[in-house]
């Protein structure tokens, strides 16, 4: 059973959240304006948001171009939410430019771990300077294909003696692509579930992918973004709330809970609200522990919180 908002209140909640909450609304990117019904237990960590800043270019053929999203627009979210650490995840627009991530970090002030994008050309001494200044992942992005993998084992050796993990957004690539993730030395983040299309949900290669990657013991799952890949949609998911249930009941100790804000892949006028996906999360793992686990044990290990 999850705690009561009236016992967070009297706790003094997260972020100033007593004094803050009530006056919460119109959230950047997000729609809704009450509190969620979970209460987040301290610590908690929000895997899977972006930061978007229209004074660093993007790069050369980037397709997803969304609207500057700060810092400040995201603290919004968190107080209504009552999550006060992050993930900042370097997007697709920026190509390997960390700027924008790098920022967000710095300006965190201890709250923020980074994923980062970089070049099999990166240098020991670049990688030394992301872990300093708090990046604890990189990603590889599957939409251009499978080539995005390209140079992926001698990476993911590097930053595994960093203590990092490798993140993948595996789009509709992930049985394809299953082999080579299992082979890697580091540990393996596989974004938005996996992409599992619906409405094959358990049933597809990619749902069978995320079990080998979970069963080795290097692989972790953020259940985020259910928007991608639900054919029944809002407010429930619960195509793809059968897949979270699914992967929650096997590997609870792997999964991670990701809010995807701002959203970029939805246009503005079809942004979720906020706290009912956070709230999805009480359907998927009704035990209030698993639900701890996923929101603050999980990600506190894997980030180095």
């Amino acid at each position: 059973m999850t705690l009561s908002r009236r016992r967070f209140l009297q706790a003094g909640g997260v972020l100033g959240a007593a004094a803050s909450m009530g006056a919460m609304a119109n959230v950047p990117f997000s729609q809704g304006d009450t509190p969620p019904r979970l209460l987040p237990p301290v610590g908690s960590v929000d895997c899977h948001m972006h930061l978007y800043d229209s004074r660093v270019p993007a790069a050369p053929g980037a397709t997803l171009l969304p609207a500057d999203a700060s810092l400040e627009d995201y603290r919004q979210l968190q107080q209504r939410l009552g999550i006060r650490r992050m993930v900042i995840v370097t997007p697709s627009t920026y190509g390997t430019d960390n700027r924008v991530m790098l920022d967000g970090l710095l300006r965190s002030r201890g709250d923020a771990r980074g994923v980062a994008v970089v070049a099999s050309s990166i240098t020991d001494t670049e990688l030394g300077e992301l872990h300093q200044a708090g990046v604890r992942g990189i990603r590889f992005n599957l939409s251009v294909g499978s080539q995005a993998l390209d140079g992926i084992e001698k990476l993911a050796a590097r930053v595994d003696e960093l203590g990092w993990n490798v993140q993948v957004a595996p789009g509709p690539l992930l049985p394809e692509v299953a082999p080579r993730l299992l082979a890697l030395p580091a540990k393996v983040v596989i974004d938005h579930m996996g992409h599992v299309p619906q409405p094959e949900g358990v049933k597809s290669a990619a749902y069978a992918a995320l079990v080998r990657l979970l069963d080795s013991d290097r692989g972790w799952v953020k259940l985020s973004a259910p928007y991608l890949r639900s054919k029944s949609g809002a407010p429930l998911f619960e195509d793809v709330g059968r897949v979270a249930t699914a992967l929650i009941s096997h590997r609870p100790d792997r999964m991670l809970w990701g809010s995807d804000w701002p959203h970029p892949t939805l246009a503005s006028e079809h942004k979720p609200d906020d706290g009912l996906i956070l709230d999805r999360l009480m359907a998927w793992a009704p035990e209030a522990g698993t639900q701890t686990s996923i929101l603050r044990d999980n990600p506190v290990r894997l980030y180095d919180f």
